[in-house]
């Protein structure tokens, strides 16, 4: 199926509407966001669609991705946002990564980034 390139586009077709709630479904489990009044001295982020078909080696679509991601080139730091972060990696890829070094009897070692570089002197070439 074709990527659409317009929500209107999106909206007239069932697979890519149930890709939608498939995201709208994971932003609210994931608690991600949730809707508020807009108060009168907020200014509001603007949102948008992103689609795109997910596909297997014969470039056959597997299934129908969308996400709806913020407009950031519309965003002002300290007016819109504070910080910014990057999101933790999920715990079931973390099981994966154990799974397989422990097949491949690898050492792992684990720090805490933030306190380690970001708060601290370094004592120590990285």
């Amino acid at each position: 199926m074709i990527e659409p390139k317009t929500i209107n586009f999106a909206l007239d077709h069932s697979d890519w509407m149930h890709a939608m709630q498939d995201e709208l479904n994971e932003l609210v489990r994931k608690k991600a966001w949730r809707l508020i009044p807009t108060p009168p001295e907020a200014s509001v982020v603007c949102l948008k669609w992103g689609f795109c078909n997910k596909l297997d080696k014969q470039f056959n679509v597997i299934r129908n991705k969308a996400r709806l991601v913020v407009k950031g080139y519309c965003q002002e730091e300290c007016i819109d946002y504070k910080e910014s972060f990057t999101p933790g990696a999920r715990l079931e890829s973390v099981r994966i990564f154990l799974a397989y070094v422990s097949h491949k009897n690898f050492k792992v070692f684990q720090m805490d980034v933030k306190c380690a570089f970001l708060n601290a002197e370094l004592q120590e070439t990285v």
